[in-house]
């Protein structure tokens, strides 16, 4: 398997093709679902899966782009899905489970050959750092991917709302969320095989039409403090790179 994944690594190289980036990007925030971490495998990690997305991160800081990460726990527990436990308690476990995926991801980055740090909004023992945005931005400077674990700290708050939270805290130039689904539509494409995709979309439409990007609370504050979004499918060929380089077929939200 070790060689296999390192055969990832060195046998497919930073696309040249992929196209110009169309305004200076120097800081993103990649935001991956749980779900999409596990593959085929529904649950736990897929392996191939979170190694290709190291090595195209590894070609974004290779190019000078500073890189967070937020995580969502899908790939484990969804705490709005159970009805047996205290809402509260459900939320704190799906917020571990977050913990759970960066220190896993975390270390496959590290063997692609990155820096990397985690953050939490609380002491999780000698596992992470407390966030902080002085230190992030240290980290940054470092060249160090930086992660941002464990959702807001709060219940009641998805790691939607983490990752335009840490988005605007960290002053990124721009959301990159990676799905399972490649872009914005105006139905469930699962359900509605005449969905509409948007190419662009502005936040201010996502929020008045309850697009289901991301939750309503997220979406109205990076509408809010002018966060711009790429939409796209992970599984996509070089997706995260293009989403970058603005050669995406996903959806891109203005503001």
């Amino acid at each position: 398997m070790q060689k296999n994944m390192e055969n990832i690594l060195i046998s497919i190289p930073c696309s040249d093709n992929t196209g110009k980036r169309r305004e200076p990007i120097s800081r993103v925030l990649l935001k991956l679902s749980g779900e999409a971490l596990a593959g085929d495998h529904k649950t736990g990690f897929d392996e191939i899966t979170v190694m290709e997305v190291a090595r195209q991160v590894r070609c974004l800081v290779d190019d000078a782009i500073q890189v967070g990460v937020v995580i969502g726990g899908g790939n484990f527990w969804r705490g709005r899905t159970s009805e047996t436990i205290d809402r509260t308690k459900a939320d704190q476990i799906g917020m571990l489970a977050t913990v759970m995926n960066c220190i896993y991801t975390s270390e496959i980055f590290r063997y692609a050959g990155m820096k990397t740090r985690i953050m939490t909004p609380f002491a999780c023992g000698t596992f992470t750092d407390v966030f902080s945005k002085d230190a992030a931005n240290e980290a940054f400077d470092r060249k160090e991917v930086v992660f941002f674990a464990g959702g807001t700290g709060h219940p009641y708050f998805s790691t939607d709302m983490g990752a335009a939270l840490r988005a605007i805290e960290i002053e990124a130039d721009l959301i990159l969320a990676a799905r399972a689904v490649d872009g914005v539509y105006d139905s469930d494409p699962k359900v509605n095989p005449e969905a509409k995709k948007y190419d662009t979309i502005s936040m201010k439409e996502v929020v008045e039409k309850q697009l289901g990007v991301m939750d309503l609370a997220a979406a109205v504050l990076c509408m809010e403090n002018k966060m711009p979004m790429k939409v796209f499918g992970l599984q996509e060929k070089e997706s995260i790179i293009r989403a970058v380089k603005g050669s995406s077929d996903g959806t891109t939200i203005t503001v």
